[in-house]
């Protein structure tokens, strides 16, 4: 079987829903869409392919951010020096992430089957 070249949130995003736009350009996002996403105060929004995009914009996760502040106090950073290393060391992440993240649409539009064959070849068919 088939599987359309479709992006990942695509295929995932199997519910639609019709949402009207003020004269203001506001819209509202349905509540067990914002949810779901654990959107927070902020989005970010652009233009794909003819498509609005509005995704979620998540802040460090906090575990992760200790782990950089220890390892830059190990370094011997301090005071606004340190405020500076952290700054730096967190601001790439966003766009690495975001282009891990169009790679992976990239080799998802490449799919051309299910994955049923790779699974048959891993755990054989049952006839």
């Amino acid at each position: 079987m088939a599987v359309e070249n479709t992006s990942l949130m695509e295929r995932v995003a199997l519910q639609k829903k019709r949402i009207n736009v003020s004269p203001k350009r506001q819209i509202t996002i349905p509540l067990q869409f914002y949810e779901e996403l654990g959107i927070g105060s902020e989005v970010e929004c652009f233009v794909k392919d003819g498509a609005l995009i509005i995704k979620p914009v998540h802040d460090i996760d906090e575990t992760f951010a200790v782990e950089i502040l220890h390892d830059l106090v190990k370094q011997g950073f301090q005071g606004e020096e340190l405020v500076a290393k952290f700054k730096e060391a967190t601001g790439g992440f966003r766009k690495a992430v975001e282009k891990m993240i169009e790679e992976a649409d990239e080799l998802a539009a490449k799919i051309t089957d299910d994955g049923s064959s790779k699974v048959a070849e891993i755990f054989g068919r049952e006839d």
